[in-house]
């Protein structure tokens, strides 16, 4: 069962996810923000991921400190849910199309955190999100995750490439994570 939840409460948010990694894209998504809503709903269908977020947070500021700490979380859960990763792909890869947008995302899930976005939007948000918060969600993902994750997407409809780089991202974690086997896929002999 790879399964995690937990809370996180901060002077500026109050965050609750529970993340079934082998679920079924089944979702209860509230975090204020409705096109990071859909995002997250997006990026459960196509991970194959059973996935409820309750998120409140100071959005009167701005959407930095709840999508972030969403990012955290999200990270934090991937992570613990995974275990030993005794058994997993480790690597994963997605290239979505959306209309004219392209995302590729590849990923590794072998214990070792970082971030590489090639991205560029024409506006500064895209509903109530802000678009430069793509990146710093999945740099939180990754940080928390110990996840290695290269993204790139074009296209010149901000909501296609935002939305195409979610489900490429859904799509390579899926595949990392599949179970193969027994072995634990390192020399080193632990991920």
């Amino acid at each position: 069962m790879r399964k995690a939840s937990t809370t996180r409460k901060t002077h500026e948010t109050d965050i609750y996810i529970d993340l079934d990694i082998d679920g079924s894209g089944i979702t209860d998504i509230s975090t204020g923000i409705g096109f990071f809503d859909h995002m997250l709903i997006a990026l459960a269908k196509h991970g194959g991921l059973d996935l409820t977020v309750k998120a409140t947070g100071d959005l009167l500021v701005d959407d930095h400190h709840l999508i972030e700490d969403t990012g955290i979380v999200m990270g934090q859960l991937i992570g613990e849910a995974l275990g030993d990763k005794a058994g997993i792909a480790r690597f994963g890869e997605a290239r979505i199309p959306m209309d004219e947008a392209l995302a590729s995302v590849a990923l590794d899930l072998g214990g070792r955190s970082y971030m590489v976005i090639d991205s560029d939007f024409c506006f500064p948000k895209v509903g109530d999100f802000s678009t430069q918060m793509v990146k710093h969600f999945f740099e939180a993902i990754a940080q928390n995750s110990k996840m290695n994750i290269h993204a790139h997407v074009y296209g010149d409809n901000d909501h296609h490439k935002i939305e195409a780089l979610f489900k490429a991202f859904a799509y390579a974690l899926r595949r990392a994570a599949l179970i193969e086997g027994n072995d634990i896929k390192s020399t080193k002999g632990v991920l």
